[in-house]
């Protein structure tokens, strides 16, 4: 809490504490998106959630553009973004923001971060070891989700890239937004990283394209004597080829698969 406070301009901001947490600041950070729980039980197991929820909080900017979290999984995760497509402003953020915190407990307690030169940063998680850095962004795949959402994963990994949902690591997939980010942290630089990343989703999003155009043609029904060739006109096709289930992002294209 005392570091944090030396942060200064746009990193400047609040800590909180998850001890003792107010319960509309605890429900504020929560519609934020902000705030992380405990429950996992590989962190469980693992000893990681022991004496929760003390020394454990959550420090964000007043624009919530810059964030740390603090002994959730790692002793720290530091976090940089915003909606938009500025990634080099939000990376600009994040090294400034590294700096920031590096300098602020090193005065506070004479400590630089763990560092090795060869292996990089230390984590909890050995898929972190090296950078530890995941940048990733938001994106709509209509198409691709159409196509198959395990196609995607195999051209995902062609890319170096690693889809997730929305939700989490472990939070499933809904729809048709996905969370991509880049694959590896070690061997590699930041800037390495970031730029696969956006080399990989510029290339998914014009695949995503060329794959909407295909889903949206008229299809050839193979079973003419069917009641898909029967009521699936052209017209009900344009009509209706575009809508997507809420639920489950369920399309007419999927419906009569099995006809075409």
């Amino acid at each position: 809490k005392t570091a944090s406070a030396n942060f200064k301009d746009e990193l400047a901001g609040t800590y909180y504490p998850l001890a003792g947490m107010e319960e509309s600041i605890r429900q504020q950070l929560v519609d934020d998106h902000f705030l992380f729980v405990s429950g996992d039980r590989n962190l469980t197991v693992a000893g990681m959630e022991r004496d929760w929820p003390e020394g454990r909080g959550i420090f964000h900017n007043k624009e919530k553009t810059f964030l740390v979290w603090v002994n959730e999984e790692d002793q720290l995760r530091i976090i940089s973004m915003e909606k938009g497509g500025d990634v080099l402003g939000v990376f600009k953020r994040l090294a400034g923001g590294i700096q920031a915190v590096g300098d602020s407990v090193k005065a506070e307690s004479g400590k630089d971060f763990c560092l090795d030169e060869k292996y990089g940063y230390v984590h909890s998680c050995p898929t972190n070891l090296g950078t530890g850095m995941r940048a990733s962004v938001h994106i709509d795949l209509p198409g691709w989700t159409a196509h198959g959402v395990d196609k995607l994963k195999a051209r995902c990994e062609e890319l170096a890239l690693q889809p997730r949902g929305t939700r989490g690591e472990s939070g499933g997939q809904t729809g048709h937004t996905y969370d991509i980010s880049n694959k590896h942290r070690l061997g590699y630089s930041e800037v390495q990283l970031v730029q696969t990343m956006i080399d990989g989703v510029n290339t998914l999003y014009k695949e995503d394209l060329e794959w909407q155009k295909k889903q949206f043609d008229f299809p050839t029904i193979q079973s003419t004597h069917s009641l898909v060739a029967k009521h699936v006109t052209k017209e009900r096709w344009d009509k209706l080829c575009r809508h997507t289930t809420k639920t489950a992002g369920f399309t007419l294209a999927k419906a009569i698969a099995c006809a075409v």
